[in-house]
Parts: C-alpha cells; sequence; structure tokens
C-alpha cells in the first residue's frame, strides 16, 4: 500500500479549482449575511450566542472522537475564559481543556500559525490525559502511527502516517505552506479550498499521539476564519458529525493519492451546509432568550429545570417529545405534579401538546420536530 505522502509530489495537491467556484462564492455571501444578523445583536444577546455556538462546536468535534463532553461544564468553562462567569464552578480537565482551546482559537484565529500554537492546543486537549506520553509535542515513538478498525488480532489499516522522525521537518512545511497561503500572503488561497487542504494536510502528518482529529478540525475553523476575517461561530464540527460516515470515508479515499478534488467538493459542502446549521441555531437561540425572558417570574423550579433540559437539545428538539413520564424523572416529582406543571406550560405558551392519553408528548413552539409525535 502506498500513502499520499509516500508519493514524491506530495503535499502538491492536485484539485480541479473551477469545482469550487461556486461554492466559495455561496460560502463568502452567506458569511456576510450572518455576520450583519449578529451585529444587530445586543451585547448580552450576542455573548450568549457566542459561548452556545463555540460549545456546541466543542461537544461535537469531541463526540467525533467518541469523547462525551457535559455541555453545562463546557459553557461554564467558556463563560469564565470570556470573562462573563465569575462561580467558581469545578470544573472536570477535559472541559477545561477543550474551552480553552476554543477560546484561544477564536481570539488568536488572526495570527500565524506556529508549532508552539499546536503544542499549547494539544496541552489543552489532553488535559487530564495520564495516558500519552508525548503531551504538547510531537510524537516521537517508533511505532507506526496507525488508524485501524476490526479485530486486534487482524486489525484494518485505514491510514499509517509518515514516520515519527521525519514529523518536525514535515511539520515546518506545514506551517510554512499554512501561512504563506493566508490572505495578503505570498500564495493566498480561496477560504474553503485552504481550510480543506489544512484538514487533509494535517491529518496526513498527524503529528501528534491523539488528538489530530481535532486539531485538524480546529486548523480548518482557523482557515476559514482567516479567510472571512473574522471568527465563523461556524457549525463546521457539527455538520461534520452528521457526516461523520461520509467524513471517514472520503478521507480514506483520499488519503492513497494527490488529487484531491472529491474532498475539497465534500468539504466545502459540508462547510456551506455548517452555515445552515449556525443560522438554525442562532434563531433557535434567539427564540429560546425570548421565550425565557417573557415566562421570567411565570414558572416553579421544576418548570424551568425540564425547560432548560428541553432547550438543551437544540433545535431539532428533545427526542420523542415531552412526556409525563420524562418529566417526572427530570423534575423528580409527582405524576400528579407533573401533569398540573405541564398544563401551565401549554396554558402559558411555553410548549404545546400533541396527541392524547398515553400518546401524549410536548414540544416547544419554535423547535423543528414540534409538528411531529
Amino acid at each position: 500500500m502506498t500513502w499520499n505522502w509516500q508519493k514524491p509530489d506530495w503535499p502538491q495537491y492536485r484539485y480541479d479549482k473551477s469545482l469550487l467556484e461556486t461554492q466559495e462564492a455561496i460560502f463568502l455571501h452567506a458569511a456576510g449575511v450572518f455576520v450583519g444578523i449578529v451585529k444587530h445583536l445586543e451585547p448580552t444577546a450576542s455573548e450568549k450566542l457566542r459561548i452556545e455556538l463555540i460549545a456546541n462546536e466543542a461537544l461535537q468535534t469531541s463526540l467525533i472522537e467518541g469523547e462525551i463532553l457535559d455541555r453545562e461544564s463546557v459553557q461554564s468553562s467558556l463563560r469564565r475564559q470570556f470573562g462573563v462567569q465569575t462561580e467558581s464552578r469545578l470544573i472536570p480537565p477535559a472541559e477545561q481543556g477543550i474551552a480553552e482551546m476554543m477560546v484561544d482559537l477564536f481570539r488568536h484565529f488572526n495570527q500565524p500559525l506556529t508549532h508552539e500554537t499546536l503544542c499549547r492546543w494539544h496541552l489543552c486537549l489532553m488535559k487530564g490525559r495520564s495516558d500519552i506520553h508525548d503531551l504538547g509535542r510531537y510524537r516521537t515513538h517508533e511505532s507506526p502511527m496507525q488508524v485501524v478498525s476490526g479485530r486486534v488480532d487482524k486489525p484494518t489499516v485505514h491510514f499509517e502516517a509518515p514516520p515519527s522522525a521525519s514529523v518536525p521537518k514535515k511539520m515546518d512545511a506545514f506551517i510554512d505552506w499554512f501561512n504563506r497561503t493566508a490572505p495578503g500572503a505570498a500564495t493566498p488561497l480561496p477560504p474553503l479550498t485552504r481550510a480543506a487542504i489544512a484538514h487533509l494536510y494535517f491529518v496526513t502528518i498527524h503529528p501528534f499521539e491523539d488528538g489530530n482529529g481535532r486539531l485538524g478540525r480546529a486548523l480548518a475553523e482557523m482557515a476559514l476564519a482567516q479567510g472571512l476575517g473574522h471568527p465563523t461561530l461556524l457549525s463546521l464540527a457539527d455538520a461534520m458529525k452528521r457526516r461523520q460516515k461520509a467524513y471517514y470515508h472520503v478521507l480514506e479515499a483520499t488519503n492513497k493519492d494527490i488529487e484531491i478534488t472529491p474532498w475539497l467538493r465534500w468539504f466545502a459542502e459540508t462547510a456551506i451546509e455548517a452555515q445552515h446549521l449556525s443560522q438554525i441555531r442562532f434563531e433557535f437561540l434567539l427564540e429560546k432568550t425570548k421565550a425565557l425572558d417573557r415566562l421570567r417570574g411565570q414558572l416553579n423550579p421544576r418548570q424551568e429545570k425540564a425547560l432548560l433540559r428541553m432547550y438543551q437539545e437544540g433545535p431539532e428538539g428533545f427526542k420523542g417529545g415531552m412526556s409525563a413520564e420524562k418529566y417526572i424523572r427530570i423534575a423528580e416529582t409527582s405524576r400528579a405534579t407533573a401533569t398540573r406543571d405541564l398544563q401551565n406550560l401549554v396554558e402559558l405558551g411555553a410548549l404545546k401538546r400533541k396527541g392524547t392519553l398515553k400518546t401524549t408528548r410536548y414540544y416547544l413552539p419554535h423547535e423543528r420536530q414540534a409538528a411531529e409525535v
């Protein structure tokens, strides 16, 4: 098996530039519209939106790697990083680390990429890990760095990265490429093209012992932000998670060749979908803010807890809708009280009821699945 990095002309990737021109234009236009909308928000609403969108990206990029993080802990850490929370909540290491990396990316997206930046991000991602030998530095182990699946005694090798000894030199070349293809640099590339290549190029080198996928996606977002001239607040990891099988498939198909047009097209489509998801989440968060402001002082603690739990699921809605049984578990109350609370939430316009008797379910009025039973 010959991998792309073993070809003599790697990393001189080949692709059809004309096939991405339409997607590049769509992406830039949609980005401008989104920024225009966000600029009209009040500072408090803008802060909440920023924290919720960044938190969702942190959760989704971790979930792609099979790591499930606590949403409230991530949001709490983000609020602390942005200086809008002073409470001394105990944040687990993983949630604290991903929040630190995301905030660093948000604040310093327009700075040149360095080895120090990548190693600092790696330390953030590996916070609390005791099984990683090379923390905050490129891998040094002699055994091959492979992406495998299947049986332990007969694994399927999906990819094998360059030997550890060659990583420093290859990362020198990668960082040089990343910085000289930035806007205003020697050989600038369009945002989607540059972000897609940055992700592929980085994960091909696979410079760290762990965390390469998350760092690759962070670099893609950095490239997009530099191309737009502002932080993206883009649901890129969210869109990739929804297309996870295709994501892995197209990466695997690309890692054997330096002709990467299919990867670029897939990435461009996914980034445009990510913009759409950001817009949906943005509208949902605005509706959430309006609803909670309107209901302030009218809810008891049980109702507020259940409602916030439903909002936590995002625009797609609380899976299966809220039932009396779910409410009893969430609010830790009796059936009679649950029935009264839910009826009151309907009367207040906080929830919509669908179905009858045992099929009765409750939905947020503006969630995308509100019409489903």
